[in-house]
């Protein structure tokens, strides 16, 4: 689940509120929640630097986050749903009380600044929370990419930074006549961690003639790409370093042969004398916005 600096900008609660979620999720039973959660966001943002009792503004709920845990890397292709768990410490005062059906607890990811971030991505669900002491609570939940749903775009690839939210509506309906917000508690907290959004990458090879004469030249071609998330395919990954390696028929181990740089559109070619049966590969060792790959060996007879 999305939102994109271009809906942050958006004049209105119930504006907010309608693209905060999108239209995959519209049918989850929490959708109305998140929907009134976002209002309370977009209330507490529109309030900062203000005086804390002013009207119009939850007040500032008694939690804070810690032992946040997520993947180091979340690769993400062109269609799949991607979904990335989290785990975090909720710490309470006494007077939250986190078992209510209207208490919602939710960690998240952002590019960009914490105030005004260029994407954030949360869960389809509120976390769950199991209680660990009166003050405390082990809580867990996702953080979830539709790439097919135009979530991302190429620039997003890199490190986001993490971060946690929670709010105790107390009974208060943002959508009826006697709604107080006031009444409404609501907390976020950055500086929880990173993770680093990946471009999903593939990685071929193909060695040919096959078989060959022992002493005659072996031609390796491949291709590196990558997810492109600005138009939905794969596309190739330019002047990157990649390894030849190859593996003897009998061994389990691969040793490099050489390395070479993928061409303007991403292809491989390379030569090498054919000295015993065995197994070409490529391999690619990844970049900070594109994950590693390997290339399944193509097996040579040499006669």
């Amino acid at each position: 689940m999305r939102i994109r600096a271009t809906v942050a900008a958006v004049s209105g609660a119930l504006a907010l509120s309608a693209l905060a979620v999108p239209a995959a999720q519209a049918a989850d039973s929490t959708a109305a929640q998140r929907a009134d959660v976002a209002k309370i966001r977009q209330a507490a943002d529109a309030a900062s630097g203000r005086a804390a009792a002013e009207e119009g503004k939850p007040y500032a709920l008694n939690v804070t986050f810690s032992n946040f845990k997520i993947a180091k890397a979340i690769k993400v292709g062109t269609t799949n749903h991607v979904a990335a768990t989290v785990t975090y410490t909720l710490t309470h005062g006494e007077d939250v009380n986190i078992a209510a059906a209207d208490f919602i607890t939710d960690p998240y990811i952002y590019k960009g600044s914490f105030t005004s971030p260029d994407n954030r991505l949360y869960g389809n669900k509120k976390a769950k929370c199991t209680a660990a002491s009166a003050t405390t609570a082990t809580c867990k939940g996702t953080i979830d990419v539709y790439p097919g749903a135009h979530e991302l775009i190429n620039t997003d690839a890199g490190t986001w930074k993490a971060a946690a939210e929670a709010t105790a509506f107390n009974g208060q309906d943002p959508e009826g006549e006697t709604f107080d917000i006031t009444k409404v508690g609501y907390k976020r907290q950055d500086g929880l961690g990173t993770t680093l959004m990946q471009r999903f990458s593939k990685l071929t090879v193909n060695a040919s003639p096959e078989p060959v004469k022992k002493g005659k030249t072996i031609t390796i071609t491949g291709k590196l790409s990558r997810a492109n998330w600005d138009r939905g395919t794969y596309n190739g990954y330019v002047e990157q370093p990649v390894n030849l390696q190859f593996r003897k028929k009998n061994s389990s181990t691969y040793t490099t042969v050489k390395t070479i740089k993928t061409n303007a559109t991403g292809g491989l070619k390379t030569t090498v004398k054919a000295t015993e049966d065995g197994y070409f590969r490529y391999t690619f060792a990844g970049t900070t916005t594109t994950p590693a790959a390997n290339a399944t060996g193509d097996f040579v007879d040499v006669q």
